[in-house]
C-alpha cells in the first residue's frame, strides 16, 4: 500500500522537487501520528469492550485486544483508501500523449503494465544518481530491520537481564521498550516536519540524509555501551534477586530510543523523494521507480 501513496503524492506533486519531499515528509509524519495512536490503543486494557465477540474461552483479554486494534486498522484503512480514491482527483492523460506512449512501448518490445520482467529489466536503464540511492537504501535498512524486531527483546534481556517466563524483569523490559518506541514516534512526528528546513540549512536533503546516517551508525554502536553499563551495575536485592536497571541505564537507553526517532524521519521520506525526482527528470513512471526503490527495502527484510 505504501509503494502506490508514494507514487500518487509525487504525481500529485507535479514533477517538483520541492513538493515531492514535502510530501514525502508529511507522509512520514502521518506515519509517525498512526505508530503514536496505536500504541496508545494497545496500551487501552478495556479496548475489547468495544467488540465483545472478540472475547472468547479460547481469546482472553490481551488476544482480544489485538484482535480489536485489527478491526478498527481494517476499518480505517478501507474508508481511508476509499475517501482518498473518492476525494482526490489526478490530472488525466490525453489521449494523444497516452497513444504516444503505448506506441514506443510497443515499439521497444515493452509490456504496457511493468510486470517483473519490466521491474528487473528497469535496472538496467537506471541512472547512476538512483543505482547509489538503491545501495545506500539497502545498507539503511540493514541497520533498521534487526532494530525493528529485536528492539524489545534487547531492552528486556540485556538491559534489564530478564529471561522469558521467569520472573517479571522480561515483562518490565518488554513494557520500558514499548515506551522507548512511543517516544521514537514522537521523535519521528516532529522530526518529519522539519526534514525541508533542516535541508535547506544543511546544504540539501542528500546532506543531511548522510549525516543522519552516520548518525545511526553511532547510536547502533552505543547499544553496546548501554548492554555494558547495565552489566556492571547489576543490583541484586538481600534474597539474591536480581533487580530492575539503574536510573540511569533505562535513561540510556529510552534515549537512545528517541534519538533515533532522528535518522528514521529521513529514511522513512529522503529515499522516496529522491526516487521519484530522479525519475521525473529520466522521464520514467512514478510506480515503476518506487518498485525498484521497494526491491532495496524488502531485500535486506529477507537477508
Amino acid at each position: 500500500l505504501q509503494g502506490p501513496c508514494r507514487a500518487l503524492l509525487a504525481d500529485l506533486s507535479g514533477g517538483k522537487a520541492g513538493r515531492m519531499r514535502t510530501a514525502n515528509a508529511f507522509f512520514s509524519f502521518f506515519m509517525a501520528v498512526g505508530n503514536v495512536l496505536g500504541y496508545a490503543a494497545g496500551s487501552y486494557s478495556r479496548l475489547y469492550k468495544i467488540f465483545p465477540f472478540s472475547k472468547t474461552p479460547a481469546c482472553d483479554i490481551y488476544c482480544a485486544n489485538l484482535k480489536s486494534c485489527f478491526f478498527i486498522a481494517v476499518f480505517l484503512l478501507l474508508s481511508l483508501t476509499t475517501l482518498a480514491l473518492t476525494v482526490v482527483r489526478e490530472n488525466e492523460l490525453p489521449e494523444k500523449d497516452e497513444q504516444e506512449i503505448d506506441e514506443k512501448a510497443a515499439a521497444g518490445g515493452k509490456s504496457k503494465v511493468p510486470f517483473f520482467g519490466e521491474i528487473f529489466g528497469a535496472l538496467r536503464d537506471l541512472p547512476r544518481p538512483m543505482w547509489i540511492l538503491l545501495l545506500v537504501t539497502c545498507l539503511n535498512w540493514i541497520t533498521w530491520f534487526p532494530f525493528f524486531l529485536y528492539d524489545t527483546d534487547w531492552m528486556a534481556k540485556e538491559v534489564y537481564g530478564g529471561k522469558v517466563g521467569d520472573g517479571r524483569l522480561y515483562d518490565l523490559g518488554v513494557h520500558a521498550g514499548a515506551l522507548g518506541l512511543l517516544l521514537n514516534s514522537v521523535v519521528l512526528g516532529f522530526m518529519s516536519l522539519s526534514v525541508e528546513f533542516l535541508g535547506k540549512k544543511i546544504g540539501g536533503v542528500k546532506r543531511l540524509w548522510g549525516i543522519l546516517n552516520f548518525v545511526l551508525a553511532v547510536c547502533m554502536a552505543l547499544t553496546v555501551l548501554v548492554t555494558k553499563m547495565a552489566e556492571k551495575s547489576r543490583q541484586y536485592d538481600a534474597h539474591g534477586t536480581l533487580m530492575a536497571p539503574t536510573s540511569g541505564v533505562k535513561i540510556g537507553a529510552l534515549t537512545l530510543f528517541a534519538v533515533l526517532g532522528i535518522p528514521l524521519a529521513v529514511t522513512f521520506s529522503v529515499p522516496f523523494a529522491l526516487a521519484s525526482i530522479f525519475s521525473s527528470n529520466a522521464g520514467s513512471g512514478q510506480g515503476l521507480s518506487l518498485g525498484v526503490l521497494n526491491l532495496a527495502i524488502v531485500v535486506p527484510q529477507m537477508l
